[in-house]
């Protein structure tokens, strides 16, 4: 319960910032609380089944066309809201951008995604010794 809202209060921070950055985002409190708790939803269940479905699409792009994914969803749930206002698909697109830096920078400082990312030299392998005179053995 606690990762939920946890990850809920990201999100909806999230959304803030990039309803503070794109103009085409208008909200009220309610209208983000309710929006950023539909958006979870979709993200939990429908998101998934896009993403399988649309899995060459993603593939092809290097994983680019996940935006356009949340891009959809965000720009449904502005479509269905009435205090939660998403003006034009390009609107949803840039926001979904900023909405994923943003959960990912806030995942990244709190530690609260639970994944890390840990980087270590592996020392190359050695030669062989040569102890059998330095050149190559033929055998007849």
């Amino acid at each position: 319960m606690k990762s939920f809202l946890l990850r809920w209060l990201f999100m909806t921070l999230a959304v803030q910032v990039a309803s503070q950055l794109v103009p085409g985002i208008t909200w009220t409190w309610a209208g983000l609380i309710t929006a950023t708790l539909l958006l979870g939803l979709l993200n939990a269940v429908v998101r998934p089944v896009l993403i399988f479905f649309t899995l060459p699409l993603v593939v092809l792009t290097l994983g680019l066309f996940i935006f356009v994914i949340n891009a959809v969803l965000l720009y449904l749930v502005g479509q269905h809201l009435k205090d939660f206002h998403v003006a034009t698909f390009g609107d949803a697109l840039m926001a979904s951008v900023i909405i994923s830096i943003v959960t990912l920078l806030l995942n990244t400082l709190t530690g609260a995604n639970k994944s890390r990312v840990k980087f270590r030299r592996v020392q190359p392998p050695r030669p062989p010794s040569s102890d059998d005179g330095g050149g190559p053995m033929i055998d007849v």
